[in-house]
């Protein structure tokens, strides 16, 4: 339970408030000043993710086209390249929280992210390699040395989508060290339900492989968004993609689902679903929006925009 306890700290985070470097973006355009909910009108990009403490997320455009996102206090970047009008490959370097409790780990990270589409135009694959690196004090020295390698991993995911809706279904995971003649050692099923055009449930099931058998599962977690509002979630902005990545660039990321959907959920809960007696955590907000209806403040993050 310590675990879900963390998974709602880090969703929630506290009340946010940001200062004036924020009202320029990095080519001299006004942003959205959200302390006064003037709004932008015309189109826009979500330019960046911010708490009081902390900038969540920094997005970077080449014309429409989403190149890079960095995470600017803990110094991550992932790059992102595109062929005609899909993305193709998500290039990613720095630090994760892998285990979801609340924590960037120690270790940096690096992976590649290969993106393959099929004949509807859907993602329908994703492949990955990472790498992981850690600093390791040697005597007589006290202080730790430089990142090295010590693990590598590979990643096959599949995504699956309604024959009826065409929303995403479900997707597959297989994953395993990265090394020659290995195989998968172990997976997770995530299954996707909905309310309208807004997820509504998701969960998420753990376990090991041996060959290409799935074993028994071993975790298994639920997630709960309901009191959706009828205004604009700002990652309908972002590539759905990226949204993807996103989500699996850790393995405990699948509270953040509702940045699939259309709009916001005012109330939102995770449950461990391996207990005799389940509970869910349940965490609620209000949201602040701008005078064009884009939510610009909720779970204690703000967001803000740029003209394009």
């Amino acid at each position: 339970m310590k675990r879900l306890f963390y998974f709602i700290l880090l969703f929630a985070g506290v009340a946010a408030v940001h200062s004036c470097k924020d009202l320029l973006d990095e080519d001299g355009n006004p942003l959205l000043d959200i302390n006064t909910n003037t709004g932008l009108n015309g189109p826009r990009a979500l330019y960046r993710e911010i708490t009081d403490s902390d900038t969540l997320a920094t997005y970077y455009y080449n014309g429409l086209q989403l190149s890079r996102v960095v995470m600017d206090s803990a110094d991550s970047t992932s790059n992102i390249a595109w062929s005609g009008d899909k993305i193709s490959r998500i290039d990613f370097k720095g630090f994760l929280d892998m285990n979801g409790d609340g924590d960037l780990e120690k270790d940096s990270i690096i992976f590649t992210q290969q993106f393959t589409y099929g004949s509807t135009g859907r993602l329908e694959v994703i492949s990955e390699n990472r790498s992981f690196y850690k600093r390791t004090i040697t005597p007589p020295a006290t202080t730790p040395g430089p990142q090295t390698l010590y693990k590598k991993t590979k990643a096959l995911y599949a995504l699956k989508y309604s024959a009826a809706t065409a929303k995403l279904d479900s997707i597959i995971m297989r994953n395993g060290p990265d090394a020659p003649g290995t195989s998968f050692t172990d997976y997770s099923k995530t299954k996707y339900e909905y309310s309208g055009d807004n997820v509504s449930k998701v969960i998420r099931s753990y376990g090991t492989m041996n060959g290409n058998v799935f074993g028994a599962v071993i975790e298994k977690l639920g997630y709960d968004y309901g009191n959706y509002d009828a205004q604009i979630n700002p990652f309908t902005l972002l590539p759905n993609a990226y949204k993807i990545s996103r989500l699996l660039s850790g393995e405990r990321n699948d509270l953040q689902s509702w940045i699939l959907s259309v709009n916001s959920p005012k109330r939102v809960s995770i449950t461990d679903l391996t207990q005799p007696v389940p509970s869910p955590n349940i965490i609620s907000t209000d949201y602040t929006y701008d005078p064009q209806t884009y939510m610009i403040r909720g779970y204690g993050v703000n967001y803000i925009y740029k003209p394009l």
